[in-house]
């Protein structure tokens, strides 16, 4: 059966979706979560919600998923474990650096990766399970064949989202938000610039980065066929109302074994929907067609309505039980009850006496147990041994099938035994006393000429398909190494083409690979590339890099929503490089919205999109067709050296995107103190505003 997982944003949501027939649901506790706008649970909220969930048998999952700094750690660690000790039965993350501080303060709680890990092929599940993850939230992108091979091979549970709200961009790979206006949806304060109007050539007149909600309504039977877990209802900042229609239907589809009627479809579309449903990405079929916008109509007054009669009005016996009583002469009478699990209650009454006029009968004894009205639980059966001749007041069998549920509610209730530990950032590393050296990333292998090389950067990374076009460019010219930069996102049916590049690549003399994704963590290292890792690995604080320095890392580029101070104090415990100059990446879209705008591909071309401000941002080709769009001005800090050097980096990386041969030499001459030239425009990122 597959686990139906829905949100809570407050505990009124808990108890719509409980109400309504959800497995599991997940939800925030404290500020560090994906959702930090959603009503988050205090700490004795967060306590009865686990205990009301655990009585009516469903599961809960905090959401710690977020970037944590290294002075957010300690309180996230006291958070964990207390959550751990409440109960709550796993714990979605997305930052590795939390992920060690959880073995380390909380060692028995599982833990699942949160889709903001951006895993989407089966070895980045495999490296998942490999560091003591028990479950795999997939990017929303991938379609069914794809899930389907990572469910038939994968060593550990996989979760897919089945409804709800999709983001443009592959999740946890987002920086639009942070970049332009300061708001991280890394550290769970999104506000959705991507719902916003945009549009080409200087007018922003459409919406070409809103999606409509996902529905996979009609595919439960198919997702459970493929070896799905767990199926995820998005929403924690919707109503409850939302929470219980959409729980409702999907529940009892579930449960039926079917896929929901067309008026239950009419439902899901009334309680929200962004002019309607998409399933382009499961099904394969992108393009316009699943691009939408909210509209404002009439509430759904009838539907909210009866929607919250669902939770409001009494319970809905969710636990089925078994009872037991005895009966006999000489002896107290005896109730028992058992739950699905196995926990038993017991009770003993009076002795029962002669009747005088009327015996208690089986069927009254069994008739009085079995009402368990206004309780989680529903009677099942119940199996009695009643002797005749015997008398016993229905009130006492009342009292007796109290006390035994009021006792399994205890033990439905009881937090489980598990270790608690405490979190020690450990040993800190001195930052380094010389200037970092400079490492160049480019695009296109024309942005490498001698005039550049001859400037002497530590190591040039260009993707593996201009390398293999341009063989003569993987040569170390003196000093300069050259390394690949491996894409973010590599599907399993692109791996093949991958492996085969990068094999020609290290034939060559390629040693250093920059790695923004942990599934081409084990490719790469296997092959014998140096892995260094890129900003997609969202290295955001000192155990993050402890964690990559585990996994055979040999450098690391940290993350760019970190101030400058967050950056010096991080303990760097491997060679670390920062991006200092470049157009940021705000997105990597596995829609090509350049196709979606005209019906065919011109990616040879530099394409702007242009926001309601007039800012463009370059429209670029990524890997598998997919598109990056890079951020309106360049980051520029070659005037900041003396506060670059206070950082202790090994290495500064200059990110070549839309720039001309002459422009890349310009830059660089100037970061090494050569010229003057300047960008005509640019920003300090966020390293001196940072984010919330």
């Amino acid at each position: 059966m597959l686990e139906l997982l829905a949100p809570a944003g407050s505990m009124e949501a808990v108890t719509a979706a409980v109400q309504n027939g959800a497995d599991a649901v997940y939800m925030g506790y404290g500020d560090f979560n994906a959702r930090r706008n959603a009503k988050n649970f205090t700490r004795e909220a967060f306590a009865a919600a686990v205990s009301y969930c655990h009585l009516r048998g469903v599961k809960v999952y905090l959401t710690l998923n977020t970037l944590l700094t290294d002075r957010e750690l300690p309180q996230a660690a006291r958070l964990a474990a207390d959550a751990s000790a409440l109960g709550v039965d796993a714990v979605l993350v997305q930052d590795l650096g939390v992920l060690r501080m959880l073995r380390q303060a909380a060692p028995d709680l599982p833990v699942h990766a949160s889709t903001q890990m951006t895993l989407h092929s089966l070895d980045g599940v495999k490296l998942a399970a490999a560091l003591g993850l028990s479950r795999a939230v997939l990017s929303r992108e991938l379609s069914r064949d794809q899930i389907e091979y990572i469910c038939q091979n994968s060593p550990i549970e996989i979760e897919v989202f089945a409804h709800g709200a999709l983001c443009m961009c592959y999740s946890g790979q987002c920086f639009l938000s942070s970049v332009i206006g300061g708001r991280s949806g890394n550290r769970g304060l999104c506000a959705q610039p991507c719902r916003l109007k945009y549009g080409w050539n200087d007018k922003a007149d459409a919406y070409p980065l809103s999606l409509k909600d996902l529905s996979l309504a009609g595919h439960l039977k198919e997702l459970r066929k493929m070896g799905v877990a767990c199926v995820k209802l998005e929403g924690r900042m919707k109503r409850p109302e939302y929470v219980a229609i959409i729980t409702r239907i999907y529940a009892a589809a579930i449960r039926e074994g079917r896929e929901p009627t067309a008026e239950e479809l009419e439902e899901l579309k009334s309680a929200f929907s962004r002019q309607g449903f998409t399933q382009g990405y499961y099904l394969d079929e992108q393009g316009p067609e699943m691009f939408g916008v909210r509209e404002e109509g009439k509430e759904p007054r009838a539907l909210f309505a009866q929607a919250r009669s669902t939770y409001q009005n009494g319970e809905s016996p969710r636990v089925g039980v078994t009872f037991y009583a005895m009966v006999r002469q000489g002896e107290p009478v005896q109730v028992g009850v058992e739950d699905p699990e196995g926990r038993t209650a017991t009770a003993q009454g009076p002795v029962p006496e002669a009747a005088r006029s009327h015996p208690i009968t089986q069927g009254a004894v069994e008739e009085q147990l079995a009402r368990t009205g206004g309780t989680p639980f529903r009677c099942e059966r119940v199996r009695s041994l009643v002797e005749p001749g015997l008398a016993l007041s229905l009130s006492t069998l009342n009292g007796l099938r109290r006390t035994v549920l009021e006792d399994l509610t205890r033990q439905r209730q009881a937090p489980p035994s598990r270790r608690q530990g405490e979190f020690h950032g450990g040993a800190r590393y001195e930052n380094r006393k010389e200037p970092p050296l400079i490492t160049i990333s480019a695009r296109r292998a024309e942005q490498v000429t001698p005039e550049l090389l001859r400037l002497g950067p530590a190591l040039v990374y260009l993707p593996p398909e201009e390398l293999c076009a341009h063989p003569e460019k993987a040569k170390p010219v003196g000093s300069t190494r050259t390394g690949v930069t491996l894409p973010r996102i590599v599907w399993d049916r692109e791996m093949p083409a991958l492996v085969e590049q990068l094999k020609r690549l290290r034939a060559l003399g390629v040693e250093d690979a920059l790695v923004g994704n942990l599934g081409l963590l084990p490719l790469a290292r296997g092959l014998g590339f140096t892995l260094r890792g890129d900003f997609g690995l969202e290295i955001y604080n000192s155990q993050a890099l402890k964690e990559c320095k585990r996994l055979g890392l040999q450098s690391a580029t940290l993350s760019f929503e970190l101030k400058f101070p967050q950056l010096r104090d991080l303990s760097k415990c491997i060679d670390v490089e920062l991006i200092t100059y470049g157009r940021l990446p705000l997105m990597i879209t596995e829609q090509c919205i350049i196709k979606n705008r005209t019906g065919r591909c011109n990616c040879q071309n530099v394409n702007r999109l242009t926001d309601r401000k007039g800012a463009q941002f370059p429209v670029v080709p990524a890997a598998g067709h997919r598109n990056e769009i890079l951020n309106s001005q360049k980051l520029f800090l070659a005037d900041k050296a003396a506060d670059v050097q206070t950082l202790g980096l090994w290495a500064q990386r200059l990110m070549f995107t839309t720039e001309n041969p002459r422009e890349c030499v310009q830059v660089a001459e100037r970061y090494l103190n050569r010229g003057g030239w300047t960008p005509n425009e640019y920003t300090r990122g966020l390293y001196y505003r940072g984010v919330e």
